[in-house]
């Protein structure tokens, strides 16, 4: 295509539009902040300089002149329940919800935002109310998130397993294992207050529901010892190889102890032996150990102790062959080799702590429900060192 002067007309054409749709946005702009009042600029400028109080006081007093400042009103009041004001939290909150110009989507969203501060503030009937309410919205999913921790807070349970249900309907995740975990607990309550039959018929419930579930398992051979049930005992924790063999640390003393009031502590020491050649744990050695010490002697568990060390090298290992080694010495070999083993055990107590995979809470005896974090079958049956999650 060959160049006409008419041409040249375009390019002053588009620097006149150009100019024209600047003008109209620089104007649109000065209506927009003109219409603001000169609080919200304080608070920009109190936020841009760290003070946080002020521009949050600032920022309350655009809300009183503009109360159409819709965002404001949700951004401070989060602003208030994360800083621990629950009481103005759920003022601004409740002025949004009993707004007459409030449209559905925001409405939803106040009473969202009222129901975490009432929960914030303990008031666990009203954060209830408010989060059924939002049942066929779609805060549904969060408002039942909220629910079941609210309800594991007030430990009821059974309210606990029907919401985890409505979940499992409404989103096709399995939650399975907290129900489990669930029934295990209302199991613990009944066997506290010695309604044996309905425990059992909680712990058959559990594994119902998660076959897996070796808390389940455990509490079933309780129930059966406390009926002086032994052999039905042993057979119920000989499962737990099957749902999932790093939990039979967990069980090898109350197997050991079942088979002894048996009159068979041999044949348990045997069982347990056979488990600590297939799944190498400390925890499994230690309670060997002791069954071998007793029915052997000094030498055979020493000997026990260096063949599982020279299979598994761990200064946990180290430190039990140190304490069997001290069982055979002379007197006046053990002041030296006492030494060591103090030196050894200091360096290995935090290598022999349970921690959970959730927040990284380290403890020394094994939980089903974290402390720290609340989460549900977070730790490992394994101390740190045999996982490599020390700190």
């Amino acid at each position: 295509m060959e160049f006409q002067p008419w041409m040249l007309l375009i390019f002053p054409l588009f620097f006149a539009m150009g100019w024209l749709a600047a003008r109209i946005d620089i104007k649109e702009i000065l209506s927009e902040s003109s219409a603001l009042p000169d609080s919200y600029f304080q608070g920009l400028n109190f936020l841009l300089n760290e003070q946080q109080d002020k521009a949050i006081e600032a920022f309350i007093e655009v809300v009183k002149v503009d109360p159409q400042t819709v965002e404001l009103h949700f951004a401070l009041g989060s602003l208030f329940r994360r800083r621990g004001e629950v009481d103005r939290a759920l003022r601004m909150h409740h002025n949004l919800v009993d707004r007459a110009d409030l449209d559905d989507d925001k409405r939803q969203q106040a009473i969202f935002e009222l129901a975490q501060d009432y929960l914030k503030a303990g008031i666990l009937d009203r954060a209830e109310s408010l989060f059924r309410e939002l049942g066929k919205t779609k805060y549904a999913k969060q408002a039942l998130e909220f629910l079941l921790a609210l309800f594991q807070k007030e430990h009821d349970w059974l309210k606990a397993i029907k919401i985890a249900e409505h979940l499992t309907e409404q989103t096709g995740e399995s939650y399975a294992k907290q129900m489990a975990f669930f029934y295990c607990e209302l199991a613990a309550e009944e066997a506290a207050a010695d309604d044996l039959v309905v425990a059992r018929e909680h712990l058959q419930q559990a594994l119902h529901e998660y076959p897996q579930a070796v808390r389940a398992t455990m509490m079933l051979g309780d129930l059966f010892v406390g009926e002086n049930k032994l052999a039905e005992a042993i057979a119920t924790w000989k499962t737990v190889e099957q749902q999932d063999e790093q939990y039979l640390p967990l069980v090898a003393e109350r197997l050991l102890n079942a088979y002894r009031s048996l009159n068979q502590e041999t044949d348990g020491v045997a069982l347990l032996r056979d488990y600590l050649n297939k799944y190498h744990s400390h925890d499994l050695l230690n309670v060997v150990f002791a069954g071998v010490l007793k029915n052997e002697g000094a030498t055979a568990a020493y000997q026990l102790v260096r063949d599982e060390l020279e299979r598994n090298p761990s200064l946990l290992g180290l430190d039990k062959l140190l304490e069997a080694r001290l069982l055979e010495v002379n007197l006046d070999k053990r002041a030296d080799l006492e030494l060591v083993k103090n030196l050894v055990h200091k360096r290995t107590r935090n290598l022999a702590m349970y921690h959970c995979k959730a927040c990284g809470f380290n403890a020394r005896q094994f939980y089903w429900h974290c402390p720290a974090c609340q989460a549900w079958d977070s730790y490992s049956p394994r101390r740190t060192e045999e996982t490599g999650s020390t700190l």
